[in-house]
C-alpha cells in the first residue's frame, strides 16, 4: 500500500479525534460514580452497595456492545466503513445529554435506575461499534510499513478520552464545591459530552472510505453474511482475539480506571491530586501504546509483545507489593504504579493481533464480534471483581491474600505471553483468515 498522503493523515487525525470524544462519554460515567450513587439509590444503602450497585450500572453499558457491535460490523463489511462511523457517534450523544437532565432518586424513585441503566446500555450499542470500526478503519488506511504504529496512534487518542475525562472532572472539582457537585454540577461533564458528539458527528462528514473496502467493493469480493465465514474459517482468529481483549479489559479497568481510586484511599489523598496521578499515568500508558505499535513495525509483534508482558509483570509484582501493606509509602507506590503504567502499551497488541488474524472482508464482523463478546464477558464482571479483591485484599495485610488483586493483573501478564506465542503459532500455520 502506497505511504500516507496529506489526505490520508487528515483523515486518520480525524478518526482519532472522534475515537477520543466519544470515548469520553462512554468513561465519564466512570469518574463521576460517587455523585451519581448519591443521586440514583436509597440514602439508606452503605457506601459499599451503592457504589457496587453503580459499578454494576456502568459495566451494563460493556453488557450491550456486542450487540452493537455485531450489527454495526455486519453492515460495515457490507456498506462500508464510514457509515457506521456516523451512527455510533449519534448513538454516544443522545442518551449522553439525556443523562444530563435525568432526575434523581427523590423525583423519580426506581424508575431512575431502570433509565440509567437504559442509558448505559445505548452507550454501550454505540461504543461497541465504535472502536473495533475505528481500528480497522485506521489500518486499511496506513501504509504497510506503519500500520501497528498507525494503531497504537489511534489506541493512544482513545485512551487520551480517558485523560479528557480527567481533566474535567479535575476542573469542576475546582469550579464546584462538593457540596455543588453531588447536587447538580455533576451533570455538567455528561452535558458538554453531548457537546463533544455534535463536535464527532460534524468532523466525521470530511472522512472518506478505506481503499481496501473500495477495492473489495469492485471486485465485488464481498460477503453476505460475513459473521458466519467468521465462525466457520477463523475460529483460532476469534480465540485469540477473545483472549487478548481478556488483557486489555482488565488492564483499562483496574490499572486505569479503579486502582487510582484505591491509591488515594489508601495514601489518604483528596480528588484532586488523585486526578493528577491518573492523568500522568494515562499520559504513559498513550505513550506507550505509540511505542509499542512502533517497536512491532520495527522488531515484530511476538517479540515487542514479550517485552511488554514481562515488563508489566515484573512491575506489577513491585506496584501490589508496595501498595497492600502496612504503612504504604506515597512516593513509592506512586513511583511503582506509573512504572507499571509506561508498560500499558500492551493494550495496543489487542487491535494488532486482531487486524492481522481476519481476512479483509471480514475483518470488521471477526474483530467486533471477538472484541465485544470478550469485553462484554470481562468488562461486566471486572469492576465488581477489582472491588471485591481490593477489600479482600485490605482485610488481609498481615498476610498471603493482601496480593489478591495483584494476582490478577500478574495473571493478565502471563494471558499476554500467551497470546503472544499463539499468534506466532497462527501466523505461522496456514489458515484460511489470510491478512
Amino acid at each position: 500500500m502506497k505511504e500516507l498522503n496529506k489526505k490520508d493523515i487528515k483523515t486518520l487525525a480525524l478518526s482519532s479525534l472522534g475515537g477520543t470524544l466519544e470515548f469520553y462519554d462512554f468513561i465519564i460515567f466512570f469518574f463521576f460514580a460517587n455523585y451519581i450513587s448519591k443521586n440514583f439509590f436509597p440514602a439508606n444503602l452503605s457506601d459499599f452497595w451503592s457504589l457496587f450497585n453503580t459499578y454494576g450500572i456502568f459495566a451494563a453499558g460493556y453488557l450491550a456492545r456486542p450487540l452493537g457491535g455485531i450489527i454495526m460490523a455486519h453492515f460495515g463489511d457490507k456498506a462500508g466503513r464510514k457509515n457506521m462511523f456516523m451512527l455510533s457517534i449519534l448513538l454516544m450523544a443522545i442518551p449522553t445529554f439525556a443523562l444530563a437532565f435525568l432526575p434523581g432518586f427523590d423525583t423519580l424513585g426506581y424508575f431512575c435506575i431502570v433509565l440509567l441503566i437504559l442509558i448505559r446500555i445505548a452507550q454501550g450499542v454505540a461504543i461497541g461499534g465504535e472502536l473495533p470500526g475505528a481500528w480497522v478503519f485506521v489500518y486499511e488506511h496506513a501504509a504497510s510499513s506503519k500500520r501497528r504504529t498507525s494503531l497504537g496512534v489511534l489506541t493512544a487518542s482513545v485512551v487520551a478520552g480517558i485523560l479528557l475525562g480527567s481533566v474535567v472532572f479535575l476542573i469542576v472539582n475546582q469550579i464546584y464545591t462538593q457540596e455543588e457537585l453531588f447536587e447538580w454540577a455533576w451533570r455538567v461533564p455528561f452535558f458538554l459530552g453531548g457537546i463533544f458528539g455534535i463536535i464527532s458527528v460534524y468532523l466525521r462528514r470530511f472522512l472518506t472510505e478505506t481503499p481496501v473496502f473500495e477495492q473489495m467493493k469492485q471486485e465485488e469480493s464481498l460477503e453476505k453474511f460475513p459473521l458466519k465465514e467468521v465462525l466457520k474459517t477463523a475460529k483460532k482468529g476469534v480465540f485469540i482475539s477473545m483472549l487478548i481483549t481478556w488483557v486489555l479489559t482488565g488492564f483499562v479497568v483496574v490499572m486505569v480506571l479503579t486502582l487510582p481510586n484505591f491509591i488515594a484511599k489508601i495514601l489518604s489523598i483528596n480528588p484532586i491530586e488523585q486526578s493528577y496521578l491518573q492523568m500522568l499515568a494515562i499520559i504513559l500508558v498513550s505513550l506507550s501504546c505509540v511505542l509499542s505499535g512502533v517497536l512491532a513495525d520495527k522488531i515484530g509483534v511476538f517479540k515487542s509483545c514479550v517485552i511488554f508482558a514481562v515488563g508489566f509483570g515484573i512491575s506489577s509484582v513491585f506496584c501490589f507489593s508496595a501498595l497492600y501493606t502496612q504503612n504504604a509509602n506515597f512516593i513509592l507506590v506512586v513511583a511503582c504504579y506509573l512504572l507499571t503504567c509506561c508498560f500499558g502499551g500492551l493494550t495496543n497488541f489487542c487491535p494488532i493481533m486482531m487486524n492481522e488474524v481476519f481476512d479483509a472482508k471480514i475483518k470488521f464482523s471477526g474483530l467486533s464480534f471477538s472484541y465485544n463478546i470478550a469485553y462484554a464477558i470481562s468488562g461486566g464482571i471486572t469492576p465488581q471483581l477489582a472491588l471485591a479483591l481490593h477489600t479482600l485484599a485490605l482485610q488481609n495485610l498481615d498476610n498471603f491474600w493482601r496480593f489478591s488483586l495483584g494476582i490478577y493483573i500478574i495473571f493478565l501478564a502471563f494471558l499476554t505471553l500467551f497470546c503472544a506465542f499463539l499468534f506466532k503459532k497462527i501466523n505461522n500455520t496456514p489458515h484460511t483468515y489470510s491478512v
